[in-house]
């Protein structure tokens, strides 16, 4: 085989592997360099690019988490109800003084970011109290008997009485407008003795801060001070007198000057200048005085400034603020100047209460119309000018910050222990303020309303500068942006469109141009942030599902705080009363904008849509209790109780927790109160309704709602009537009488017996009853105890809660002269 005939195939070197060996043994190295070359610039390129787009990725997502997180500090992009300068003295002269300090007894400010601050402090001297208590800020603490305005009307002047034990103070002061910084003012005060001839010494300490900018000095006469010369963005120059004081014989005069480095330490550093000195020369009695010039070293400057006077009762002094730049005074307002003055304006306060209210005509008596003119005194002389910033926080950011800061002009619901806005309060508040003075009350609503971000979102407590801040605790310091409140403004405005509705006045219209973007924001944002799971359904946010140490987790967002609701907060929850505001907001704003021209349908739908009683119903009606109910997830039957002690620690003393006895399911919370009232308080319900009847039968049930005081909040036999929420927390909204749901309760009542429909005389004869229960207790409570309280009792009728609270338990005075 081997070799004949046969072709000799020679190899050939393999040329594949060759390159391949050379690649190896070169390490990479191409015969092509440029190809090479372009393939890497490629691939560089590519790299850098992709760098850049992770980059511009990370910056979109940093820049949008940042604007997520600005979002809640944003305002809102629409022209402000406020201006710059409208509360300035050039454009708002009337209003730029006031008593706009409402938590302490006595206190002066302008409408103004920075503005000095005036007011009055004292002290008892020769007590069993040593050092003795200095008074300055409303505190139920001090036990006064009564205090309170006795007449204020909101622009011109004010006069209240002070009741210690053993004797009484009254304040008193007086504006007159003029120059360029706002015009003059003087405030007397005068003390006598409830007991005629009984011996008493008081230090009467009048003082004027600084809130940063600005210069005061004194003009001292020994221990004495004068007067003090001061200087002030706002103010410009000024000078304060301190006058001689009228039956002070023996008065002893001392003085403090001293730096403040914040308002709310004024009291502390003047019971720490307090020194102690002889008051007799046999030195058998011993009594406080301000101890001079207490300059720091480390200070700026003297910034704080006290005339103090000692002297035994009765006796008076007068304090007259004068501006430099009012320079065509007729006279100064001073003795009979101010008597004059104050007179006049006291006869005309009277004159336009009787105009206002008519309640001479209502059958009531001196006294009884005496105590209805403190109480709306009160009201408005609990008018406050705050600024500052909210600490606020969204889910976007980690830590609470700062919203913007502006002016609030607000009433405060109590002196003593509320002495703040809150924006449900606010529009209670208003119902009254506009029935005395329209014009203060559209100025209080453009304040909050000025106060919406870009959200539409407004804070629902505003704790605004220093002093307010100090008054709350922490836990309640930061608002959050998901919470809303009660939109009760729209009870207000209300009452005004129905008012001026047709009306050719020019600034009605204004008004409402301007009210109307930041209403549109306002509602759009409760649309959006507090709609329940089902269509037309809303939820209260802010509740706690976590907990297990409250009974039933509070509702504080709703205003009605431990107002039983579902006893497991879901997102299935429905809420009647916020789908009832609701409703009365869309028929409002349909109102405002067909009253300005302007496309109205959404609104009417929507109004519509949240009246249609048989879509209410469907959510809402229990037709085996025929009530009106919550719906959620929920157990009646919740206790609290205190768990084992921990073997490793058996004297640590726990907290109750709750416990659950019934399996929680999706049902209607069977509570009836309040809440359950809704569609009869906001009149959503037809007159010829045959809910509207079974609910004016269950308000006249005693084992119900009724009592011989007014409505209570919660139904005898609800499972959580009276109940603690917490071991700490006494109950609150389930069982007390509260005015403005029994307001709200009266206008309905009104409003149904004096429309057609076949329950117009069960309407009328439960309205007189109840209105005579609440009225004729509220006076009693006041004459018993000389307040106007928070709540009242079911049982008894006695007044409970923080007092004196003239914020909407003053509405007794429109129920009065029935003006709903």
């Amino acid at each position: 085989m081997g070799g004949h005939g046969q072709k000799v195939r020679q190899r050939k070197p393999d040329i594949k592997k060759e390159r391949s060996d050379d690649q190896e043994a070169g390490k990479g190295k191409s015969k092509n360099p440029k190809k090479d070359a372009s393939s890497g610039i490629r691939n560089l390129i590519l790299l850098v690019l992709a760098a850049f787009a992770v980059i511009i990725v990370f910056v979109l997502v940093k820049g949008y988490t940042w604007y997520l997180e600005t979002l809640v500090t944003k305002p809102l992009n629409a022209p402000k109800m406020i201006i710059d300068n409208s509360t300035s003295p050039a454009v708002s002269p009337s209003r730029f003084w006031g008593s706009y300090r409402p938590h302490a007894y006595f206190g002066m400010k302008t409408r103004t970011p920075r503005s000095p601050v005036f007011g009055l402090m004292w002290l008892t001297q020769f007590t069993f109290e040593m050092p003795p208590p200095i008074r300055h800020w409303c505190s139920q603490d001090d036990k006064l008997a009564k205090y309170g305005w006795l007449k204020h009307d909101g622009v011109n002047f004010g006069v209240q009485e002070i009741e210690e034990n053993t004797y009484k103070i009254r304040t008193e002061f007086v504006k007159r407008p003029g120059g360029d910084h706002g015009g003059d003012w003087t405030a007397r005060i005068s003390l006598e003795p409830k007991v005629k001839g009984m011996k008493q010494v008081v230090s009467l300490m009048f003082y004027v801060a600084l809130d940063g900018q600005g210069v005061v000095t004194p003009s001292l006469d020994g221990s004495r001070m004068k007067k003090v010369t001061g200087y002030s963005e706002e103010l410009g120059h000024f000078d304060l007198h301190f006058l001689n004081p009228e039956k002070a014989s023996g008065a002893r005069y001392h003085h403090l000057v001293s730096y403040a480095n914040r308002l709310d330490r004024l009291k502390n550093l003047m019971q720490n200048s307090l020194r102690v000195d002889a008051w007799d020369k046999a030195r058998t009695m011993s009594y406080f005085h301000l101890g001079g010039r207490l300059i720091p070293r480390d200070s700026p400057g003297a910034n704080f400034m006290v005339h103090q006077i000692t002297a035994e009762i009765p006796f008076q002094m007068e304090v007259a603020f004068e501006s430099v730049s009012f320079i065509d005074r007729p006279n100064r307002l001073r003795s009979n100047a101010f008597s004059e003055e104050l007179q006049k304006h006291a006869e005309n306060f009277d004159k336009k209460f009787t105009e206002v209210f008519d309640l001479e005509n209502k059958g009531y008596s001196k006294d009884e119309i005496d105590f209805a003119k403190s109480a709306m005194s009160n009201m408005i002389g609990g008018i406050g000018y705050f600024y500052g910033s909210s600490l606020v926080k969204s889910k976007y950011n980690k830590e609470p910050v700062d919203y913007w800061e502006a002016g609030l002009y607000t009433g405060v619901p109590s002196r003593s222990f509320f002495p703040r806005g809150f924006l449900w309060d606010e529009g209670f508040h208003n119902l009254l303020i506009s029935q005395w003075d329209p014009e203060i009350s559209e100025d209080i609503m453009a304040h909050w309303l000025d106060l919406i971000n870009t959200e539409g979102w407004i804070p629902r407590e505003q704790i605004l500068g220093v002093e307010a801040r100090a008054r709350v605790p922490d836990e309640f310091v930061v608002q959050r942006n998901e919470n809303a409140n009660p939109p009760t403004l729209f009870l207000p405005l209300q009452r005004l469109i129905k008012r001026m509705t047709g009306s050719q006045d020019p600034t009605f219209h204004r008004f409402l141009e301007a009210v109307f973007p930041r209403l549109k924001a306002w509602y759009s944002w409760y649309n959006t942030t507090q709609v329940g799971s089902i269509p037309s359904s809303y939820r209260w946010r802010g509740r706690d599902a976590k907990t297990n140490l409250e009974l039933n987790p509070k509702t504080l967002t709703s205003g009605l705080d431990d107002y039983p609701r579902a006893s497991h907060p879901t997102d299935d929850e429905r809420h009647v009363d916020l789908r009832c505001w609701m409703a009365l907001a869309s028929g409002i704003m349909t109102d405002i904008a067909k009253e300005l021209g302007q496309d109205h349908s959404e609104y009417e739908a929507t109004h519509n849509l949240l009246t249609d009683i048989e879509l209410l119903n469907k959510l809402h009606w229990n037709s085996e209790k025929s009530w009106y109910c919550d719906y959620g997830l929920h157990s009646s039957k919740v206790l609290l109780q205190r768990p084992r002690p921990n073997p490793n620690n058996p004297h640590a003393q726990l907290d109750k927790v709750r416990v659950v006895k019934e399996k929680e399911s999706l049902r209607y919370v069977e509570s009836f109160g309040y809440v359950s009232l809704f569609p009869f308080l906001l009149k959503i319900l037809p007159p010829d309704s045959q809910n509207l009847f079974r609910i004016l039968v269950d308000l006249k049930n005693s084992q119900l709602l009724w009592t011989n005081y007014g409505l209570r909040s919660l139904a005898l036999k609800a499972p959580l009537y009276n109940k603690r929420n917490t071991e700490h927390d006494p109950p609150y909204w389930r069982g007390a009488i509260w005015i403005n749901m029994n307001y709200l309760t009266l206008s309905s009542l009104y409003h149904y017996a004096n429309t057609p429909g076949k329950y117009q005389k069960i309407a009328q004869e439960t309205y007189s009853e109840l209105r005579n229960n609440l009225v004729k207790n509220i006076l009693k409570e006041y004459e018993r105890t000389g307040y106007i309280y928070e709540q009242y009792d079911d049982k008894t009728g006695q007044g409970k809660g923080s007092h004196p609270f003239t914020g909407w338990s003053a509405l007794v005075v429109l129920i009065m002269a029935e003006k709903y």
